[in-house]
């Protein structure tokens, strides 16, 4: 049985560093030019050699993506980048652009190329034509169902990989390509900026009454009629394996080191545990309360199991059932005190959980908090601010803290 990679995003150093740390086996992520998250962090060069070289120490690897739709201008200065890329030793560039994937094969050759789900590949024929003029992997359009992918997995040859998303956003539109946020807002998502109007509420109006609104129903259940929930696909690990997919992907470039420590975490465990006895695997409740606690919307399975109960018409909000209050930096265990750095305020005398890359989560009491000076504090409040505490258990560099969110 061949053992799939979990993929995981990186929007920054740390978010890719927390990846890798508590399982991914390989991160994807926006360098400094053509990416659709242009409001990301992303990676200047320098941060993007750090980046890789913390995967490759540890035997990961990282995927550069390329796979904004490029304009005339867009091109300028393109060969240089990818050679860029190519000598700093990027494992991969995604991109969809045919025009950006020809200048790839002309000019770094030897570098591999993944075809962006920007390309909305939805069938073995067109997956077939893009290995061909050397495509080493498709990243499959949402839009698909298991059963389609089984079938192209059985069609393609072994040496074209299949990629698909597991967990995450999904968009109203197809795989991305919206108009709508250029059309409202000026900001194009197919270069970077998307607004996410398919978030928004709306309302009616009738051309003869101006400014009278009429909310849009479905159902009488809400007017957010584009809104979509996320893609939770935790309890069917066994049928993405037997599936033929060679990476599972996560969405998530813009989400949180929290959010990206928790995902992979689950989908690790759950993936492991059914690779290490795939006839006694049972799924544990565990892994979807790691998913349950950062920011989501409501779950669903996306397109796997047919197109039903994918949008979400009441609401377009998170569920936001837990914070992150900081991230450990060291421990120092002759004094039982952890040096930590602030994400949300949290008090002296506070108990909190703590997500570790391996192992179950555990509960901790913060005491004797003091800021970096040695000052006793009451709380920390400060964004990003290192304060010291004393704990009951011993805690380990990049150790999460978190806390249920106050009513």
């Amino acid at each position: 049985m061949s053992r799939p990679e979990i993929l995981a995003p990186a929007g920054n150093l740390e978010k890719l560093k927390t990846a890798i740390d508590f399982g991914a086996d390989a991160v994807y992520l926006g360098g400094s030019k053509l990416n659709l998250r242009a409001l990301a962090d992303n990676f200047d060069n320098e941060k993007l050699k750090e980046g890789l070289k913390y995967a490759h120490d540890r035997n990961r690897k990282v995927y550069v993506t390329i796979n904004v739709f490029p304009h005339n201008d867009d091109l300028e200065g393109l060969e240089e980048y990818l050679k860029e890329l190519y000598d700093m030793g990027v494992d991969a560039i995604i991109a969809s652009d045919p025009g950006i994937i020809s200048t790839a094969r002309d000019v770094v050759p030897h570098l591999e190329v993944h075809l962006s789900t920007q390309a909305n590949n939805v069938n073995w024929k067109a997956a077939l034509f893009w290995h061909k003029i050397g495509i080493k992997r498709i990243v499959l359009a949402r839009e698909l169902s298991l059963e389609e992918i089984k079938e192209m997995r059985r069609k393609l040859p072994d040496t074209c990989e299949i990629e698909a998303f597991v967990h995450g956003s999904m968009c109203i539109s197809y795989s991305g390509r919206c108009l709508l946020s250029n059309y409202m807002t000026g900001r194009d998502s197919n270069r970077g900026l998307c607004a996410q109007p398919c978030r928004y509420e709306y309302y009616l109006m009738e051309e003869k009454r101006p400014g009278e609104y009429f909310p849009v129903y479905e159902d009488e259940r809400g007017t957010y009629v584009l809104n979509s929930k996320d893609m939770c696909m935790i309890e069917h690990i066994p049928e993405l394996v037997e599936a033929g997919i060679h990476s599972f992907k996560i969405e998530g470039r813009m989400k949180s080191s929290y959010y990206v420590a928790s995902v992979v975490k689950a989908y690790r465990e759950a993936l492991d545990s059914y690779l290490e006895n795939p006839s006694e695997y049972k799924f544990k409740e565990k892994w979807l309360e790691y998913l349950m606690k950062p920011s989501h919307r409501q779950y669903c399975t996306g397109f796997y199991f047919g197109d039903k109960n994918i949008q979400t018409y009441d609401s377009s909000s998170y569920v936001r059932n837990y914070d992150i209050i900081g991230i450990v930096k060291e421990y120092n265990t002759d004094t039982a005190t952890a040096t930590i750095e602030q994400r949300n305020r949290v008090f002296d005398g506070e108990k909190v959980e703590i997500l570790r890359a391996k192992g179950d989560s555990f509960e901790v009491a913060l005491e004797d908090m003091k800021d970096k000076n040695g000052k006793k504090i009451d709380a920390a409040r400060s964004a990003q601010m290192i304060f010291t505490v004393k704990t009951n258990l011993e805690l380990k560099e990049r150790d999460i803290l978190i806390k249920a969110k106050e009513k």
